[in-house]
């Protein structure tokens, strides 16, 4: 079974030196390196959680590989700026097998709404099935065509989507 691969799926970002992003949802920073990297030392990455202990030892593995230009945020997601980041500040916000998790979808798309500067790029990863063990349960799976109509609804475009695995789609959206 082939999973969401980083370097991959980061490249469907279209990243570029210099950019200030945020992953949403960060967790353990399986994202972290790839995205500091295609930033560069001039970019910016957030690596956002709810789980205190998560960002603290993300916190702790980002010194430890020397990735200067990550900072973690221990934030809710759910509430209006519960990110703690200021408006507009981003490029570009990641949520990567976040998005089913999250039980207020309007807030949150709120808050990455407001983060984004206009013209900014929100990234969506997310399942498209329950995959066997290791995938959510199926009645969390939101279709990508749902996503698409949510997250317009909340004043972005979808732009395009993009391969992001055997068992997750990828979509682009532009804040208007």
């Amino acid at each position: 079974m082939r999973l969401v691969i980083p370097e991959v799926v980061v490249s469907q970002f279209y990243l570029r030196e210099g950019d200030v992003v945020a992953d949403f949802g960060a967790g353990s920073g399986y994202f972290c390196k790839v995205l500091s990297a295609a930033v560069g030392p001039s970019g910016r990455v957030y690596a956002c959680d709810i789980q205190k202990v998560l960002v603290e030892k993300l916190g702790a593995q980002a010194i430890a590989q020397g990735l200067e230009n990550v900072a973690t945020v221990w934030c809710d997601l759910e509430a209006v700026d519960g990110t703690k980041l200021q408006t507009g500040e981003l490029d570009a916000a990641i949520v990567v097998n976040t998005l089913f998790q999250i039980e207020d979808k309007p807030t949150f798309l709120t808050e990455a709404s407001r983060t984004l500067r206009p013209g900014g790029k929100l990234l969506i990863v997310d399942w498209t099935d329950a995959a066997s063990v290791i995938g959510p349960q199926a009645d969390v799976v939101i279709a990508a065509n749902d996503c698409t109509a949510l997250v317009e609804s909340h004043g972005f475009v979808l732009e395009r989507d993009f391969e992001a695995g055997e068992h997750h789609y990828g979509l682009a959206f532009r804040k208007v």
